[in-house]
């Protein structure tokens, strides 16, 4: 599966699950995690098949517990926008309400503030510490 570029160019690629690939998004603002189903040419939820959309769910719901736990989020967002990048990709985001657009969405209020590498290594290794089951991407 060929990863859509501007996923590319705004995540950190984490690692995999069964279906889907786990990335980062690039912005320290927010514990933003996406996960994107390892298919070619799907756009929505429902091309998937039946069996990959309660895969889709248990690994969405599998995340969703380890930010809670890792972040401490107040809130979860999840979302399949696909407006711009037209791959299927669920976004997963910790929300707090002293966070920078609470309660806004975080679509397009601000400017990514990138991680620096150390930060990206450390939010890494602290949300793997609840995913036991992600595997490393060769």
């Amino acid at each position: 599966m060929i990863l859509h570029p501007q996923l590319v160019e705004d995540c950190f690629i984490l690692g995999r699950f069964e279906l889907c690939l786990l990335l980062l998004m690039n912005d320290n603002q927010y514990p933003w995690l996406i996960l994107v189903p390892q298919r070619e040419n799907i756009s929505e939820i429902h091309h998937l098949s039946a069996q990959e959309q309660i895969q889709l769910t248990q690994e969405s719901c599998l995340l969703a517990k380890a930010m809670e736990k890792a972040f401490a989020a107040e809130k979860l967002n999840i979302a399949a926008l696909g407006n711009i990048v037209p791959q299927l990709h669920i976004h997963h985001i910790a929300r707090y309400k002293h966070d920078a657009t609470w309660p806004k969405p975080v679509w397009g209020v601000l400017p990514a503030a990138p991680y620096t590498a150390e930060e990206c290594e450390i939010v890494s290794a602290h949300l793997k510490t609840y995913l036991p089951t992600l595997q490393a991407v060769t």
